[in-house]
């Protein structure tokens, strides 16, 4: 049972107050080259195995567990962290996916039981002359403080990296 106090704060039942709720809504937009063409790139979110390679944390976190359904409505997650610390839960929906042109998928991110942010997120995928434009927009709800949009654009860019690196492993095209 709880009781509003007002608009800021709520007393929880035994009289303790819970910290402020907010939502801070940003956006962002990757764009990435690789040197591979959009059917390598797509094939290395679809393909869990070759997703592994790359979707990854620090490397002292150890690698995440991982569950993945890419299919449109499929669900994959992730878990992982650092020993002895809090895990970092990622929960996401396939909404739309066109092979070798576009994923949409909606996620969240927890932070051991606590939920930190809300987003959708686009993957577009663009045949140049040097193979793939990769085209990331990243629209965000992120949640009582726990997150922020340029930590999370911090960590998505190294995630690119990682791609590219692990598409520079395999020299196909």
């Amino acid at each position: 049972m709880t009781a509003v106090i007002d608009d800021e704060r709520t007393v929880l039942a035994g009289g303790g107050a819970r910290p402020p709720r907010s939502v801070v809504h940003a956006s962002f937009t990757i764009t990435r080259a690789f040197d591979a063409r959009p059917a390598r790139v797509f094939a290395a979110f679809a393909d869990p195995a070759l997703k592994d390679l790359w979707f990854f944390g620090p490397p002292e976190w150890g690698p995440p567990e991982r569950t993945s359904d890419f299919r449109i409505g499929g669900i994959e997650t992730s878990r992982t962290g650092p020993k002895g610390g809090p895990m970092h839960i990622f929960r996401a929906v396939y909404q739309d996916i066109v092979p070798d042109e576009r994923i949409v998928y909606s996620y969240e991110m927890h932070l051991g039981e606590r939920r930190i942010s809300v987003s959708l997120a686009t993957i577009e995928l663009f045949a140049d002359r040097r193979g793939t434009r990769l085209k990331l927009t990243e629209q965000g709800a992120f949640l009582d403080g726990h997150d922020d949009a340029a930590s999370r654009e911090h960590g998505t860019r190294a995630l690119m990296e990682q791609l590219a690196a692990s598409l520079e492993k395999d020299p196909t095209p």
